[in-house]
């Protein structure tokens, strides 16, 4: 609750099955505003009528198409939407269609990590959360192998930080990645 209380929350992949779940659950627990991030109209759609429904609390929901590949746009929202915190759910995870597609997948689940990263530090975003995957532990296929180079891109993101804020004043504000 404290870290989402009076925040404004920004949720890639908000319609798929773990993006739907993170944000029905980052509702109960009140953001300022939940940003709703989905490539899919449809899934879009579908979670924000869902969460609609259930925001007694008038939480502004904030549904935004676009793809967390595009960093021009991510920078506009994180700039206009002053966000505090990133969940980053968007990625493609059905191992067999990332097989016959391993440009794509790689394309999704690593660029778009380097995206949402680069510019949560440019932003100085409060806190950076990757959702990962077991699969990522020892890959066999293209999906755990994205996966996993989508962990060490915010290893590096989180070691990049914490060298920045040793070199400026302790009053630096830096993003926390996990």
């Amino acid at each position: 609750s404290k870290l989402i209380k009076g925040k404004n929350i920004f949720v890639s992949g908000a319609g798929g099955s773990i993006g739907a779940e993170l944000c029905e659950q980052i509702l109960s627990y009140e953001p300022s505003m939940l940003i709703l991030f989905e490539i899919s109209e449809i899934s879009l759609y579908t979670i924000n009528s869902k969460l609609t429904s259930l925001n007694n609390l008038d939480i502004e929901l904030i549904p935004i198409l676009g793809s967390a590949t595009d960093q021009k746009l991510i920078e506009k929202i994180f700039k206009e939407k002053n966000v505090n915190m990133v969940f980053h759910a968007s990625a493609y995870k059905h191992v067999p269609l990332v097989e016959v597609n391993p440009l794509q997948g790689l394309i999704n689940n690593v660029l778009s990590t380097k995206v949402l990263c680069e510019v949560s530090s440019n932003s100085s975003v409060e806190k950076f959360c990757l959702i990962s995957t077991d699969k990522a532990v020892r890959p066999t296929n293209i999906m755990g192998a994205s996966k996993r180079l989508a962990e060490l891109i915010v290893q590096s993101y989180s070691y990049k930080q914490l060298e920045r804020s040793k070199v400026k004043s302790n009053s630096y504000e830096r993003t926390k990645f996990f």
